[in-house]
């Protein structure tokens, strides 16, 4: 076996293994759900995370404030990420988890979408089919006049949207931006507008929902620091299919924890989705149609908010090894 097939399987199994938490994670956020409102979830999970993200920064020795070079755009990606979070942990709540993947996979599509007019990404009609198909995909899972829609399908797909949008943006800005900047505007703002909100929603938690708050934060973080390793082992565009392992999550914890059994119509919709996905990751990464990649360069999972974007880990990290002793 090759080194680089050896360094493509040792990523595998980092993301893989990255997936895995990060579904574990999604679990604890289903579970609270049921006693706390989405905005209470957020703000403890933000506030555990924030030990965590200074412990990083403090190794950052990149030289300059926390002035964003691009105000503008730095506003509209924090925003975003914020919408995605809440809209996603709340989808989580209310829906099975299989169902809140399957939409939350369509991010490659709308990524696909968004780079036309934020990149000047050109789309041919290959990727362009492979979004129509994907959408289709989308209507398999929601099946109109079969099953009734509610708020957590309008919010699953918002989330992805969003999520969506403020990757293009980190794509488009991330390289002049600090990642420092990146990192900590996103968290601040959902600290302070869930803070803001907890006089409405707050409910009194008990021990065991502070503890299952503090496990989230660390499975957040934990999740990141092992995707951090996938990508530093193998190529992206054999990493970033990884995340689609977590339907099978969802159909194991969704039997093990809520009785939540994936009926036929979710795994095709799901399995359209994922193959509409898989094929614009191949078209970016092997046919040479993108001169961005908006796709694969994607390296955190959407609607995340207790914990940084792994690309900026993975820049912390390789800075605080260059600093000297």
């Amino acid at each position: 076996m090759t080194d680089t097939a050896k360094n493509n399987l040792r990523g595998v199994a980092f993301a893989l293994a990255a997936f895995a938490i990060f579904s574990t994670h999604d679990v604890i956020v289903k579970v609270l759900g049921v006693d706390y409102s989405t905005f209470q979830i957020i703000f403890f999970g933000v506030l555990f995370s924030f030990p965590l993200v200074m412990l990083m920064l403090m190794r950052d020795t990149t030289q300059g404030n926390l002035l964003p070079r691009h105000p503008w755009w730095t506003a509209l990606r924090t925003v975003s990420a914020m919408i995605s979070g809440i809209c996603v942990f709340y989808a989580f709540s209310t829906l099975p988890m299989a169902q809140v993947y399957a939409i939350i996979f369509t991010m490659p599509l709308l990524i696909t979408v968004l780079s036309i007019p934020i990149l000047g990404e050109s789309v041919g009609m290959h990727r362009w089919g492979a979004v129509g198909v994907g959408l289709l995909g989308v209507v398999v899972v929601l099946r109109p006049g079969g099953t009734e829609l509610g708020l957590g399908h309008l919010a699953a797909l918002t989330g992805a949207f969003f999520g969506a949008l403020a990757a293009i943006i980190v794509r488009k800005i991330g390289h002049e931006e600090r990642n420092a900047v990146l990192l900590l505007y996103p968290m601040m703002a959902n600290f302070l507008v869930m803070a803001a909100a907890m006089p409405f929603v707050y409910e009194p938690i008990h021990i065991e929902g502070l503890g299952l708050q503090g496990i989230m934060a660390c499975f957040a973080f934990l999740g990141g620091l092992c995707l951090i390793q996938a990508y530093k082992s193998g190529d992206a565009a054999i990493v970033a299919p990884m995340q689609y392992s977590q339907m099978i999550w969802a159909a194991i914890y969704g039997g093990l924890f809520f009785d939540e059994v994936p009926d036929t119509v979710t795994w095709i919709g799901a399995g359209i989705i994922i193959a509409s996905g898989l094929y614009i990751v191949v078209r970016e990464n092997f046919a040479g149609t993108s001169a961005n990649r908006p796709v694969v360069s994607v390296k955190s999972r959407v609607g995340l908010p207790t914990a940084p974007r792994v690309s900026m880990l993975q820049a912390l990290v390789k800075r605080s090894r260059k600093r000297p002793a």
